[in-house]
C-alpha cells in the first residue's frame, strides 16, 4: 500500500464545453506539478450543471465513453504519469444516457467507467430526465497508485454504496460532485445542509476504514450557488482538508493507505458484521403483514 498523493480540482464552469475541458487540463497539470499521483475532477466538469431544467437540447452535451474527452485526458495522464478521474455525460446509444465517471491510469490507459446508480429528482436537480440509472454495479479500479472506488454525487447519501465499494477492495472512495444551495435560502439552512452532506460522507470513512475524497464545483448557476467545500477525510472520518465554499482550488494531499489497517484493527467493524442478519436491507420497507 504505502502513501499516495491525491489531487482535488474544484472549479467553476461556463457554457463552453471546450473551455471547461481545457481549464480542467490546466488544473490537472497544476495538481501534477504539486506532486499529485491521482487527480479527481468534479461531477460533469465539461459543462454547466444543466440538470436545473428539463431541456432536450442539453442531450447534445453528451458523448461516448471512451470518446473525445477521455482521449484528450488520456494523453495528459500519460504525459504527466497521473491517474485522472473524469466525470462526464455519457451517450450510450440513441435515447440512452448516463451520468458516468471514467478512470484513466497513469500510462493513459482507459481502465473503465462507473455509471451513477442513484439518480435524484429535486427542484433544480432534474437528473431523472437525463440519466438512466447505472447498470454496471459498483466498481473498483486498480490504478498504478491505489485501488480506488468511484461513486457520484447523490450516491454520497447511501451507506450501502460505500460499503459495497469498500468490500470490493477500494482503498479510497472518490465522490465527484455537483451540489449547492438555492440562492434564496437562509444561512442557517445552508449550514445545516452542508454539514449533513459532509457528515454522511465522513461516516462512510469511519464505517469502512477508508479515505473519502469529495470534489465539488463552485460558482453560481441558474439560482444555485455550488458550495465547493471539497474535502478529504481519513479512515476514521477525521477531516484532513476542506476547501473554501466559493473559490477555485487545486489541493494535493498525502494519504497513507496503511492507516486503514490500523483503524480496521482497532475498531473492527468489518470483523463484527452480522452478514447473516442483513437480508432485510434489500426490501424497500419492512412493513408489517
Amino acid at each position: 500500500m504505502g502513501k499516495v498523493q491525491v489531487g482535488l480540482v474544484q472549479m467553476s464552469c461556463t457554457a463552453n464545453k471546450q473551455e471547461n475541458l481545457d481549464k480542467a487540463i490546466v488544473k490537472v497539470r497544476e495538481a501534477a506539478a504539486k506532486g499529485a499521483q491521482i487527480v479527481c475532477l468534479q461531477e460533469l466538469f465539461t459543462s454547466l450543471y444543466f440538470c436545473d431544467v428539463e431541456d432536450y437540447d442539453n442531450f447534445a452535451l453528451a458523448e461516448s465513453i471512451p470518446g473525445p474527452s477521455t482521449d484528450a485526458l488520456s494523453a495528459v495522464a500519460a504525459e504527466l504519469g497521473v491517474v485522472i478521474i473524469a466525470s462526464l455525460f455519457e451517450k450510450r446509444a440513441q435515447g440512452v444516457y448516463h451520468n458516468t465517471t471514467a478512470v484513466l491510469d497513469a500510462d493513459g490507459k482507459y481502465l473503465g467507467k462507473y455509471r451513477k446508480m442513484h439518480i435524484p429528482d429535486d427542484p433544480g436537480f432534474y437528473e431523472k430526465f437525463y440519466f438512466t440509472p447505472g447498470d454496471l454495479g459498483y466498481k473498483v479500479f486498480k490504478t498504478k497508485f491505489a485501488t480506488i472506488g468511484v461513486l457520484i454525487c447523490w450516491d454520497q447519501w447511501y451507506p450501502e454504496a460505500a460499503r459495497i465499494t469498500a468490500l470490493m477492495g477500494a482503498e479510497i472512495l472518490f465522490y465527484p460532485t455537483a451540489i449547492g444551495w438555492a440562492t434564496t435560502q437562509d444561512e442557517a439552512t445552508n449550514t445545516e445542509q452542508y454539514n449533513a452532506w459532509q457528515t454522511i460522507q465522513r461516516s462512510h470513512a469511519v464505517a469502512n476504514g477508508v479515505y473519502v475524497v469529495s470534489v465539488n464545483r463552485v460558482g453560481e448557476e441558474a439560482g444555485v450557488k455550488f458550495w465547493g467545500g471539497s474535502f478529504v477525510a481519513n479512515p476514521f472520518g477525521a477531516l484532513m482538508h476542506q476547501t473554501t465554499p466559493d473559490q477555485e482550488e487545486v489541493v494535493v494531499m498525502e494519504l497513507d493507505l496503511d492507516k486503514s489497517d490500523y483503524y480496521r484493527s482497532h475498531w473492527p467493524f468489518l470483523r463484527d458484521r452480522r452478514i447473516d442478519s442483513y437480508q432485510p436491507i434489500t426490501k424497500r420497507l419492512i412493513d408489517e403483514d
